[in-house]
């Protein structure tokens, strides 16, 4: 049976995982679909300031959060100043680092199901007289649902499992900031835990093969209704 403070580890995690998914949705979603459809200078820069994230030791995204939303820092001040929040060593400031994280996975994933969906399709409807917001929302986006969910998921996983970033600039608090990765830290460090320390393990494993599946069968199910759907026209 996990402890109470096991259940708490995992109940923030959800938590903060939920609102860093729930965070970068929109934003990644129109960033993936501004380099799926359109070409412009500094186009290659912009991507690769995107997957930074990705290939940057995770520690050093939490640094870098840290000089720029600290309380001193450029973006921090402002925020403390004219909204009084603090990001730092907060569940929301854990939120924002899982986020950022996270973010090049969902970019990645959407941007690559909407260069598969035909702008044949989108010219059609423009011919039509469908805005640009409708064939958006009617055309684009159906299309690249299977790529959505399947972002959406691997995030949300990516979230979950975040560690580097979260320590440095959320901190290892216990009820606050402290996730599933932070409490497996603690445990391996603590004598005598080792017991502890596998389950949160073996959890942690069953949580990122359930995500797994998940991911793929959100988007073996999208596929199908698409296909249904065109197979009824």
């Amino acid at each position: 049976m996990l402890t109470e403070a096991e259940w708490q580890a995992i109940l923030i995690s959800l938590r903060v995982a939920g609102t860093a998914v729930g965070g970068i949705l929109v934003p990644g979603v129109a960033l993936a679909w501004l380099m799926a459809r359109h070409e412009f200078r500094g186009k290659a820069l912009l991507d690769g300031i995107v997957h930074l994230p990705l290939v940057l030791p995770p520690v050093v995204v939490g640094y870098l959060l840290l000089i720029s939303l600290g309380r001193q820092g450029w973006l921090g001040q402002w925020l403390d100043a004219w909204f009084g929040v603090t990001l730092p060593f907060t569940w929301q400031g854990a939120a924002v680092a899982a986020g950022v994280m996270a973010f090049p996975l969902l970019v990645r994933a959407v941007r690559l199901s909407l260069e598969a969906v035909d702008v044949k399709l989108e010219a059609a409807a423009s011919t039509l007289g469908a805005n640009r917001w409708r064939v958006f929302f009617t055309i684009t986006l159906p299309l690249a649902l299977p790529g959505l969910l399947t972002g959406t998921v691997l995030a949300f996983a990516r979230a979950l499992s975040e560690f580097g970033a979260t320590i440095t600039f959320a901190s290892n608090i216990p009820g606050e900031t402290r996730t599933l990765p932070l409490a497996l830290y603690t445990l391996i460090q603590t004598p005598g835990a080792e017991a502890a320390a596998a389950r949160l393990c073996v959890l942690s494993i069953i949580i990122a093969m359930l995500s797994l599946l998940v991911s793929e069968w959100l988007a073996r199910l999208a596929r199908r209704r698409l296909r249904e759907r065109d197979s009824q026209r």
